[in-house]
């Protein structure tokens, strides 16, 4: 899938209101490009597909902002936003921070977050070079078998 086609269909997700089957989001998935770790080098902001997993909401709530990947071994994956809408990396609800690897996910090869303190990896595919999609895998993370998907948008 080319990088128009790839952003159009994002986006349309993205604005889909209502809720999205996971089968939907692991088709557009199966087109994307794997991300390497190197393009995820940065700063994000993030959003979610709402597909009814016990996950949606939970984010917002937190006052999530993005992600921040300063290195593969400095990531900051809780972003939020205080009272006053400055930016912290929220530890305590990330039990620490994470780090960024290259990792075997659904058979290739892709950039992965790897948080310090908890079971759980963010695979990531590339949309294009301001945006990626995420899949949040881990224990504690899966809701009846069924992923977390999100998104990345590079600030």
């Amino acid at each position: 899938m080319n990088d128009d086609l790839a952003r159009t269909t994002f986006t349309a997700f993205k604005e889909r209101t209502g809720t999205i089957a996971d089968a939907e989001l692991d088709e557009f998935w199966a087109t994307l490009p794997p991300a390497t770790v190197d393009g995820m080098l940065g700063d994000w902001r993030g959003g979610e597909f709402v597909t009814g997993h016990k996950m949606n909401g939970l984010l917002s709530k937190a006052r999530w902002f993005g992600k921040s990947f300063r290195s593969v071994t400095d990531v900051q994956p809780l972003v939020c936003l205080d009272d006053d809408g400055n930016k912290f990396s929220n530890v305590k609800l990330g039990k620490g921070e994470a780090s960024l690897w290259a990792e075997e996910f659904r058979g290739e090869v892709v950039a992965t977050m790897v948080y310090d303190g908890q079971p759980t990896h963010d695979h990531f595919k590339r949309v294009d070079d301001d945006a990626v999609m995420g899949i949040m895998n881990g224990k504690g993370v899966l809701d009846q078998g069924r992923y977390f998907y999100f998104y990345l948008e590079r600030i």
